[in-house]
């Protein structure tokens, strides 16, 4: 067991809805808690990360950091999406290994899985086949994040990991409806359907397709739990374990706002995938599980969208 009481720790990316949540969490564990925002180390820069990790000096790094977007995002700037969060991730690994940092935890995505990978998700089913084409670029970075972990774990003995969660939401998400993912999308949906007394909301697609969500509280105590007991090159699923229908989200979803009205499909829209799950028994198996089920975890999410936007 390795204890966080007392250390130092970075988290990078503490402004996000991940990073935050960390922090939060961290904030229990008797540790020293450093972050350090754009103005004050520009992690793309090399030069400015290694600096800032020389002078602070942290025994522990939760490389959280990174550009992100929905498919439209994705789609438009390849080349940003690719080289940012590349330039990120070797800055702060390789820098942490010359500062001799004690662990590192590095967050990967879903997305690095192939677009028809087996159902549910195993951790062996990396580089088992192609990408989705429309996020290939935030992927190939992300496989290369955990691949870099994995090197200087095999040539310098560093102890660094790596774990890919599921969907997230909670506290800290974005609602622009261009942007975000489908969880936030349908709360401002249902949210302005009730401000407007619309009679209906529609949401793309069949809504038959299976998706996993995760309150990003839960993923917080999972990344904790890692670092105080995870010491292995394969990098692990944090997902919730179970899946949901869209059409039963969306539902779910009035039922939270108290929309009245109904749920309508547009079957002109692509349904994407049919399923994506991840198969998280690894880290069943050593003990941590999640514990904010979906309708808890959307109130609460709905409250904090109340919270931010008036």
């Amino acid at each position: 067991m390795y204890s966080l009481a007392g250390k130092k720790i970075w988290v990078t990316g503490h402004r996000g809805m991940v990073g935050s949540a960390i922090v939060r969490r961290l904030a229990g564990e008797n540790c020293r808690i450093f972050t350090a925002g754009r103005e004050e180390c520009n992690l793309v820069e090399q030069s400015a990360v290694r600096e800032t990790m020389l002078a602070e000096r942290p025994e522990v790094v939760v490389v959280v950091a990174g550009k992100v977007g929905g498919i439209l995002a994705n789609d438009s700037y390849p080349a940003e999406f690719i080289y940012e969060n590349m330039m990120i991730e070797a800055n702060l690994i390789h820098s942490a290994h010359l500062a001799g940092v004690e662990k590192l935890l590095f967050l990967g995505s879903s997305c690095i899985y192939p677009k028809f990978a087996e159902q549910p998700i195993r951790e062996e089913s990396l580089l088992a086949g192609p990408l989705e084409p429309t996020n290939e670029w935030y992927a190939i970075a992300k496989i290369a994040g955990i691949k870099l972990c994995q090197a200087y774990r095999r040539q310098h003995g560093c102890d660094f990991i790596s774990a890919m969660p599921t969907n997230l939401y909670g506290p800290g998400d974005r609602y622009d409806l261009e942007t975000s993912h489908v969880l936030p999308a349908l709360l401002r949906k249902a949210h302005e359907a009730k401000l407007a007394g619309a009679e209906c909301f529609e949401i793309w697609g069949s809504g038959t397709p299976r998706r996993e969500f995760m309150h990003v509280d839960d993923l917080a105590d999972a990344c904790v739990f890692l670092l105080k007991t995870y010491s292995d090159p394969l990098p692990l699923n944090i997902g919730f374990g179970d899946d949901v229908t869209i059409g039963d989200l969306a539902e779910l979803v009035a039922r939270t706002v108290g929309f009245p009205g109904t749920v309508t499909r547009d079957t002109s829209k692509p349904d994407g995938t049919p399923r994506k799950l991840m198969d998280s028994s690894r880290l069943a198996q050593l003990g941590w599980r999640p514990r904010i089920q979906l309708e808890e975890g959307v109130a609460d999410a709905y409250r904090h969208f109340l919270s931010a936007n008036g």
